[in-house]
């Protein structure tokens, strides 16, 4: 960094500061400082008062500080904050609050402090949740697009002309910053860094005498490490953005995080560190560490899932440990958390599942089901709400699609759901969830395929076909996904995830299965086949089929209503319509529709 532009700096923020003090602030010896200090006279950046021997900054001096003014700050708060959960299901991690005060604000009132006013932040979960601070702070918002499948390499690809010709602070919007650290002037680009003991697996960084950072290396032990905000200069950034073009575009790039492209260029980049006191910055790594700092989270989270597991467990708040977040689901939120030795699941329905989802028929099934134990043990289910604590079983595995061993068990616990009698009094019926999912994507019709209609007109003649048959109607899973058989470490298996259960024709959770797996025409035959313990008639393959067709179109219509709400799911769409055309072509060339 520039050492006249941080004593020119100093003298600008503070003009009785000591020699002693500008020692401890550049973290320089008392000879280095008195060399600048005379360096800074000769330039005429200083002056000597002869009344007081104190040392002023000058007009030249000011005007060498100009080239290292601020021109803004750029505020990344885009991620998910998966190591917070259950809070930032409700609420994005910068806007979490720590002291009563959320770390978002409490970075831009300390940049306000420092006259920078030029802020932007970066967004993507729960955007909406920061539009206030437009209005309260004269912030302005961008959109990350990329925010749920790609790292922090990518927001700051979007963001690069923030950066392109400016000094612009990069900061995380869920940081705590004791002391405010910002300036009006900054002298070179730097990283917030500082001093860990014993091992971490920071990045911890080696540097030259002047501070400039010559290697970077992920893990280690008593060392300086990237933690916090950075600081781009113009220069700086001229450098990185082409570098950070390049490396978005390649390919394996999606997981970086941006400073794995300095990384890479540090011997071409001049790069310092920044090093803060101990106490100065706090990454929270998790919610254990927030409780730890502010102790308000230990019983207070104000969050609806930790005061429900409360209530239920009748303990206060700070009996929950090792919380984390389980892989979210295609429709809820999960989480896992400790108590007492125990370890149990939450599930958390997603936004708008209500409407989709009928959760007392849910809770109907469970109560019909639990006798037979095949499912997993329910310690609470809210039928209105759909909120679920279960027994989380350690261990566990999902059945393997591939595995006929596996796939032979999964079989025979659904001829055991099938052939034990239990009833609900709901009824899954597939003409009216087509019906429906149809229903809410109109006006979407550009989202549809091109040979929707057609396509339908063969969905209806299978339907009315099913209708015309006199088939057994029971107790069907309809969501029976292989991940939704476990494998405990017992060696038993357990069935989960009855949301979309009902009266049904069993032979639909042989078809559900399979086109869940992904499987083709002949794996569906052999596990149709497994199922029936049986060389399936024309009539059994025939219906298996149709469900195929069905469910592949069914879910195909679900998977366009999910994008029009902004989730996406790979090709999922396009192999759940791809097993609707190639069933009903099956079914047309085996004779099948004509049983």
């Amino acid at each position: 960094m520039d050492r006249y532009g941080l004593i020119c700096r100093s003298f600008y923020e503070n003009p009785d500061v000591t020699q002693r003090e500008l020692a401890s602030i550049l973290n320089l010896s008392l000879g280095t400082v008195n060399k600048l200090l005379g360096d800074c006279l000769e330039e005429a950046f200083l002056m000597t008062d002869m009344d007081t021997g104190k040392y002023l900054l000058t007009e030249q001096g000011l005007k060498y500080l100009e080239q290292f003014k601020v021109d803004g700050a750029v505020i990344t708060a885009a991620g998910f904050g998966s190591r917070f959960v259950p809070l930032t299901f409700e609420t994005p991690k910068g806007l979490l609050e720590v002291f009563g005060e959320r770390m978002i604000e409490r970075q831009i009132k300390q940049l306000h402090e420092a006259g920078i006013t030029d802020i932007t932040i970066i967004v993507g979960y729960l955007k909406e949740k920061f539009e206030y601070l437009i209005d309260k702070y004269q912030v302005k918002l961008l959109y990350n697009p990329e925010y749920a499948t790609k790292n922090n390499l990518a927001t700051i690809y979007h963001a690069r002309e923030l950066f392109r010709g400016r000094n612009m602070y990069l900061l995380v919007s869920d940081n705590w910053i004791r002391n405010n650290m910002y300036h009006k002037y900054e002298c070179g680009a730097w990283y917030s860094s500082v001093y860990m003991d014993g091992e971490t697996s920071e990045w911890c960084l080696s540097s030259n005498k002047k501070g400039r950072i010559t290697s970077v290396q992920v893990g280690g032990h008593d060392s300086w490490v990237m933690y916090g905000p950075a600081f781009l200069s113009r220069d700086f950034s001229n450098q990185l953005i082409p570098l950070i073009e390049e490396a978005y575009h390649q390919p394996g790039t999606e997981q970086w995080y941006w400073e794995q492209v300095v990384v890479d260029h540090i011997k071409e980049l001049d790069f310092s560190m920044n090093c803060q006191p101990a106490d100065q910055v706090y990454e929270f790594e998790n919610l254990e560490e927030l409780r730890l700092f502010d102790p308000k989270y230990q019983n207070h989270s104000d969050n609806a899932a930790m005061q429900l597991v409360a209530h239920v467990f009748n303990v206060k708040e700070e009996a929950i440990h090792n919380i984390r977040c389980l892989k979210s689901g295609m429709t809820n939120q999960s989480f896992l958390f400790e108590l007492d030795g125990k370890h149990y699941i939450c599930r958390i329905p997603g936004p708008g599942t209500e409407f989709l989802i009928n959760r007392k028929e849910e809770e109907a099934v469970y109560k019909a089901v639990t006798p037979l134990g095949i499912t997993e043990h329910i310690l609470y289910f809210d039928g209105k709400t759909g909120y679920k604590i279960a027994q989380y079983y350690e261990g566990a595995r999902n059945a393997d699609a591939k595995n006929p061993e596996e796939m032979a068990a999964c079989m025979e616990m659904l001829r055991k759901l099938h052939h034990s009698g239990v009833t609900v009094p709901h009824t899954f019926r597939i003409r009216e969830r087509i019906d429906f999912y149809e229903r809410i994507c109109r006006g979407h019709e550009e989202m549809l395929f091109e040979d929707y209609p057609a396509v339908r007109a063969r969905m209806n003649e299978l339907m009315d076909r099913l209708d015309t048959l006199e088939r057994p109607c029971c107790l069907s899973h309809i969501d029976s996904v292989a991940d939704n058989f476990l494998f405990l470490p017992d060696g038993s298996l357990r069935l989960i995830d009855w949301e979309y259960a009902g009266m049904c024709d069993p032979l639909i959770d042989i078809a559900m299965c399979s086109i869940y797996s992904y499987y083709s025409q002949e794996e569906l035959d052999h596990l149709l086949e497994e199922y029936l313990q049986h060389a399936p008639s024309d009539e059994e393959r025939f219906v298996t089929y149709a469900y195929a067709a069905l469910g592949g179109f069914l879910w195909a219509l679900w998977a366009v209503f999910k994008s029009m709400e902004g989730r996406e799911f790979g090709d999922y769409t396009i192999v759940m319509y791809r097993y609707a055309k190639n069933y009903y072509r099956k079914i047309v060339s085996e004779d099948l529709l004509k049983l």
